[in-house]
């Protein structure tokens, strides 16, 4: 009897890649919910949130392949780790605290470089993730380390970094955190962003991991 128990007791995490042995899309979301995004922002980044996950989970393939996770800043907290959109829930985000940029990219960064071990370890393919930082501020901690972070990443193909600036945030920094220059959000156009997001995301996954792809432009939510 007990030889089948062993079967049962698979660490939580591992059990998903023998029903759904699909190639893994990472998405990380490191997302402000500092102080000065309270109010319509913060309502308006909710519902973003929430479109993402109701767009991919319509995309039969999408909703195998791509992983969510998502951080929050600040403090810089681990609000939900990868999981495919039917287990991906969103929490309800509220704004408070200061802007640990540094301390949020670090961790999300360590994060998949987690994630993509698991995905090795259960011989799973997986595609170049994706980090999208959302910020209406600037760091009020140190970011050189997130920025180097940032920069080794980016050369070594191990991720995509986008910064999404909101009204507010500080672009000169944005532009020496990212390796591609940060975008401004029209207005509070977090939904358009998301269901751009949910596209591209869409569009990934359907290809073959390591293929290239033509990015869908940033029209209708980028002031570009």
């Amino acid at each position: 009897m007990n030889e089948y128990i062993s079967f049962e007791q698979i660490p939580f995490g591992s059990d998903d890649f023998a029903n759904n042995p699909e190639s893994r899309c990472p998405c990380m979301l490191l997302l402000d919910t500092s102080g000065s995004m309270g109010g319509m922002p913060i309502q308006q980044l909710n519902e973003g949130v929430q479109t993402l996950k109701n767009e991919l989970i319509q995309d039969s393939l999408a909703s195998k392949r791509v992983e969510v996770a998502m951080i929050t800043f600040g403090p810089a907290t681990l609000e939900s780790d990868f999981q495919t959109v039917d287990n991906f829930y969103p929490k309800h985000l509220s704004a408070s605290g200061d802007t640990p940029i540094g301390s949020a990219i670090t961790m999300g960064i360590e994060l998949i470089n987690k994630r993509k071990q698991v995905y090795k370890e259960n011989g799973v393919g997986y595609y170049k993730p994706w980090i999208i930082l959302i910020t209406d501020g600037g760091p009020t901690d140190n970011w050189s380390q997130a920025a180097q972070l940032i920069k080794g990443g980016e050369n070594k193909n191990s991720f995509a970094f986008f910064a999404i600036a909101v009204e507010g945030a500080n672009m000169d920094v944005l532009n020496r955190l990212s390796v591609r220059s940060p975008i401004k959000l029209k207005g509070l156009m977090f939904r358009e962003f998301f269901l751009w997001l949910s596209s591209s995301m869409k569009m990934v996954s359907s290809k073959n991991p390591g293929t290239t792809i033509q990015m869908l432009p940033p029209s209708g939510w980028a002031e570009l």
